[in-house]
């Protein structure tokens, strides 16, 4: 598909318009990529001027200052204030989009609202040609996701349908990608042969800060695991893509986690940190999960017989996002009695900054034949990333670029491994913050050497 001659963004009003959208939006137009109408639709009783002014005061919290970007922006916004269940807001919208043929509709407003908005912008003509990006969540369950393809199907066709997932848009992310298919060394042992167990860590040290009433509707498994983590997984297990294209590589992820089959119980630890039933808006009795340890497997030839361990939580130790690619143990001939050394590895640091390092054992100084164990720092970025996540997916949208989106493939196979485990109502393991989670997640680990947890920064 080729470029968008116009984008429209439903909740221009809201919060993720302020914090991401509108920065998103400066970026593209400093890079000289977007010279297209840009229109808000909400229901606030706003004028244009007044959205403006918001995009004014995003900009400027967010350290955008250049007056000429800023300008441009604001030069270029147009806006729509009216109901989302009202046919005149969107002749209103039809009329803002003029000769516009392949608009792109950005639905920033909650899943709920999808099918409404979806529908009235096929019943005004307005979605002829156009194509939509939906943020997460895609559904709740397999069963809404796949009501939501379906309701979305009616109106656009699957090439025209873009589903965020920002997380995917992280340069740090997009790394793993990168190092596995521009480089000739990883693939000579990156399978079930060489590999011992697969980790992954997307820990947070605070707790669900303020967002007691949705957290207790979602979990950690719905809120990361089901769409970040599971993203991640395939990025580092799918096979080598016939070229950088969302023909190419989209394909290949949904076909890892297709291989992935549903989670059972006994492969699944759940905890609540003590206290989260004291936050605002949380049930006195909640069961819902603030942390879970998983094993999930991969049935296909590269992966099968290799755990991966997946864990997420609040109020852990650290803020951080890991993967850590756990090699099998050498045999021991040459080091003799010096055995007590950890498997090599593979570590990438995902956040808060971008790192990729090697763990080696290397000769100890002496005359005896004894080893220290090191990590090699292949690469160390800082936190701030080249380019946000929201500006680089929101150009490729624009652009007709699918392949950091999800594909309906892809998501209702991850719904399709965590579905089992999703409404589990008894009651989780309690652990301290500031701890690990519950015992019982460490012993998920302990076959294959424990977990790996990560530094405050890396190392």
């Amino acid at each position: 598909m080729g470029n968008s001659d116009a984008l429209v963004f439903f909740g221009a009003t809201g919060d993720l318009a302020y914090k991401q959208i509108f920065p998103a939006l400066a970026g593209l137009i400093a890079e000289g990529r977007l010279d297209i109408p840009v229109i808000g639709v909400a229901k606030a009783g706003w004028t244009r001027d007044q959205l403006g002014q918001r995009a004014r005061e995003s900009l400027a919290e967010q350290g955008v200052t250049d007056a000429d970007t800023v300008g441009r922006l604001v030069g270029a916004l147009r806006y729509v204030d009216g109901d989302y269940r009202d046919p005149a807001t969107f002749q209103a919208l039809k009329a803002e989009l003029g000769s516009a043929r392949a608009p792109l509709f950005y639905l920033a407003i909650p899943p709920a609202l999808f099918g409404t908005v979806a529908t009235a912008l096929h019943e005004s003509g307005c979605a002829n040609g156009g194509r939509v990006v939906v943020e997460k969540p895609f559904g709740h369950d397999l069963a809404s996701a796949r009501e939501l393809n379906d309701l979305l199907h009616r109106i656009f066709p699957e090439d025209a349908i873009y589903r965020v997932d920002h997380f995917l848009g992280k340069d740090a992310v997009l790394g793993l990608l990168y190092f596995r298919f521009a480089n000739a060394f990883p693939e000579t042992f990156w399978n079930r042969f060489y590999i011992d167990c697969v980790q992954i860590t997307m820990a947070e040290e605070f707790g669900v800060a303020g967002r007691g009433a949705f957290y207790d509707k979602t979990g950690v498994i719905r809120d990361v695991v089901q769409n970040h983590l599971l993203q991640v997984v395939s990025l580092l297990a799918m096979e080598p893509p016939g070229g950088y294209g969302h023909q190419d590589i989209r394909p290949e992820k949904a076909k890892v986690l297709r291989a992935m089959p549903p989670l059972r119980h006994n492969e699944v630890v759940r905890g609540q940190f003590a206290g989260y039933t004291d936050e605002d808006g949380v049930a006195a009795d909640s069961t819902v999960e603030t942390f879970i340890a998983l094993r999930a497997r991969i049935d296909n030839w590269r992966w099968a017989g290799v755990p991966f361990f997946i864990r997420a939580g609040k109020k852990l130790p650290v803020t951080a996002t890991e993967a850590v690619i756990r090699l099998r143990r050498p045999p021991a001939a040459l080091t003799g009695a010096d055995r007590g050394h950890p498997p090599n590895f593979v570590r990438f640091r995902l956040s808060p900054e971008g790192a990729i390092s090697f763990g080696v054992t290397v000769k100890a100084p002496g005359e005896t034949m004894s080893g220290d164990d090191v990590e090699l720092a292949a690469l160390k970025r800082p936190a701030k990333p080249d380019l946000a996540p929201y500006q680089r997916l929101l150009g490729d949208a624009l652009a007709g670029d699918a392949s950091l989106f999800a594909t309906e493939q892809g998501v209702e196979a991850s719904w399709s491994v965590v579905d089992p485990v999703l409404d589990d109502r008894t009651a989780p393991h309690i652990y301290e913050p500031g701890t690990w989670g519950p015992e019982e997640a460490q012993k998920l680990t302990a076959s294959h050497g424990g977990w790996s947890d990560p530094a405050a920064s890396a190392s």
